[in-house]
């Protein structure tokens, strides 16, 4: 295995040694020598098996049947979620066929960044992470259950059940996924007609049309955003069957996985005696592994704090300089929109998972000894799933890629770093991703425009008082501030003063899309504005310095200048009020920076 990515895991279990020991003795600490309901009261049985059928009351009286926990995302206003309604009665029976039981435990909230983007409504999409995670604990709090299964794929919703997941980490848990809509118009033309519309050169019906042409169908948006990269992390922590991240819904090999994913997470029980706990299997390795595979994809930038998240909840501590360093590492083996013309679908036509994992693995860029939901090994997961006769079977995949503007190899990289950077200076910490930038677009050196809200961009994007190289800086949107919403609004009006010649950048403390990735962009700044971060003090007019080579990004402005300077004060001017977000004052106030996962949860 590369010695350098070794020596950080290594890194990594010394730093997390007691928090991970004291995981782990509070899970071995949850288990049930038998089923968890045997603890239960028979007026607490009683409850907890009320509206079962005359069977499945039989199996639960006694303490030979596994009962499996069912939380779900399911809304039929995502797309990607849309296919889930009919999963808990497939998932029902296939349980039963293996001997236990099914109960659905409980609907978690699932909202769709898409939809939200430059709303009100955004502002609360950070922190729905943190109420997922909760609203799963709700579910699985009943002690009723032995294993669970997790029904989620988009952006907030899969880490928000990690944490859960890891939570209860005593609990086998498996995630079956409902995979990517057919591919519409090409990710290329929908970033062209938007950028047509920044530009005025298009009426809204044109841009509607675009954008209808593109999100189109049940299933998972097909730009490898945060929901696709959740999908691979997932797959890659051998939390989902084999091969099952990418399969379109609504076909009889997606029906295949659903049921097989269903029995396999009763042969993990205590009951099986196959006992293998979710907490226990997802250990430090198995973090590496999802860092590495969504570097060696140029993933979403989302992943930075939600893998610090799940893992913390795991016991496990990661932070931005650990993604920096092995992204060093990792080749760029991929080029999926952003980083490329290809969406999921044609990633998935060239070799898929299966051969990506090959390509890690045999370049030791994985820890393959770890266990997963199929039992020891990540090689399992270098053969994809066909459905021969009506039977589920798994194959060998490609033994090269069948499109190399799509899957590279480590010998033959498109980058040969993972494109993810952490850059350091006065301003503080904060991470850009380099694997989709143009060349000549690593340096910026130019004067600070400041913004404390995306919309007065766009205000004087309109009045043409951008046409200059510019750094925006949009501050007061960390998460303490404001939930730290995606400013993807910005992506069109950046990239259109770019296409003009000018060298421009954004540095922010909230977030950008996991879509995002054209223009450099110093995103979670920590520390953030509200947190006496010296963003607070940046003026329109001064030099900033952003350096993606160098890992760099300053202030250049006298110091004792700055230290005369005052701190700018967030003006509120309604954002902590309408569209639910009144609610969410004590999230808000607990929220921990960026570097340390955005999490209300932890103390």
């Amino acid at each position: 295995m590369k010695q350098q990515i070794v020596d950080i895991t290594e890194r990594i279990i010394k730093r997390s040694a007691k928090t991970r020991a004291e995981y782990l003795a509070k899970i071995d600490g949850a288990k049930s020598g038998t089923v968890h309901r045997a603890s239960l009261s028979c007026g607490n049985l009683a409850h907890g098996f009320a509206a079962c059928g005359k069977d499945d009351k039989a199996s639960l009286r006694g303490i030979h049947h596994s009962d499996i926990a069912i939380v779900s995302a399911y809304n039929d206003m995502l797309s990607a979620h849309q296919p889930y309604q009919t999963y808990p009665d497939v998932i029902k029976a296939a349980v039963k066929e293996a001997g236990g039981v099914a109960q659905f435990a409980g609907g978690v909230p699932a909202m769709c960044d898409g939809v939200t983007q430059g709303q009100p409504g955004m502002d609360l999409s950070l922190m729905s992470r943190d109420v997922i995670a909760m609203a799963t604990a709700v579910g699985l709090s009943h002690n009723m259950f032995d294993g669970a299964v997790m029904l989620g794929i988009c952006d907030k919703i899969v880490p928000g059940l990690l944490i859960a997941s890891m939570t209860f980490g005593h609990l086998p848990t498996v995630f079956i996924p409902a995979g990517p809509m057919p591919s519409g118009i090409p990710n290329k033309e929908k970033a062209r007609v938007r950028q047509q519309f920044a530009k005025g050169e298009v009426d809204e019906e044109a841009l509607l049309e675009a954008e209808s042409a593109s999100y189109h169908s049940a299933g998972t948006c097909t730009f490898f955003g945060t929901a696709n990269s959740n999908q691979l992390v997932v797959e890659v922590m051998g939390l989902h069957l084999p091969g099952a991240s990418f399969i379109a819904p609504n076909t009889p090999l997606r029906e295949a996985l659903t049921k097989a994913a269903s029995r396999q997470v009763t042969r993990l029980t205590q009951q099986s005696g196959n006992y293998m706990p979710v907490g226990k299997m997802v250990d430090e390795r198995s973090i590496v592994n999802a860092i590495v595979a969504l570097l060696a994809t140029g993933g979403s930038t989302n992943l930075t704090m939600h893998i610090i998240a799940f893992a913390k909840a795991a016991g496990i501590i990661i932070n931005f300089q650990d993604f920096n360093d092995l992204s060093e590492a990792v080749p760029l083996l991929t080029r999926i929109y952003p980083n490329g013309h290809a969406d999921i679908n044609h990633f998935q036509e060239a070799g898929g998972m299966a051969l990506l994992f090959r390509e890690l693995i045999e370049n030791g860029l994985v820890h393959e000894d770890v266990e997963t939901i199929c039992g020891r090994g990540l090689s399992r997961y270098t053969k994809k799933p066909v459905l021969e006769n009506g039977e589920l079977k798994w194959v060998d995949c490609v033994e090269k890629s069948l499109d190399e503007e799509v899957i590279a190899t480590v010998a033959k990289p498109f980058k040969v770093d993972g494109g993810l950077r952490v850059l350091k200076g006065n301003l503080g910490v904060s991470v850009i991703k380099t694997s989709s930038l143009r060349e000549g677009s690593f340096v910026i050196n130019a004067p600070a425009v400041v913004f404390e809200d995306q919309n007065e961009l766009q205000t004087a994007f309109d009045a043409g008082e951008l046409e200059k190289d510019l750094v925006a800086v949009v501050r007061f949107q960390g998460p303490k501030a404001r939930g730290m919403p995606e400013l993807h609004k910005l992506t069109p009006l950046l990239g259109v003063l770019q296409d003009k010649g000018f060298k421009v950048a954004l540095v922010t403390d909230g977030r950008m899309s996991g879509a995002s990735g054209k223009v450099p962009a110093a995103i979670h700044l920590c520390p953030e504005a509200l947190d006496g971060g010296l963003i607070a003090k940046i003026k329109t007019g001064d030099m900033i310095s952003l350096n993606g080579e160098t890992g760099e990004l300053s202030l250049l402005v006298d110091e004792q200048e700055l230290a005369n300077r005052e701190i700018a004060e967030f003006q509120v001017n309604g954002h902590h009020q309408g569209m639910g977000r009144e609610l969410f004052g004590f999230m808000r106030r607990n929220l921990s920076s960026a570097e340390t996962g955005a999490c209300s949860l932890f103390d």
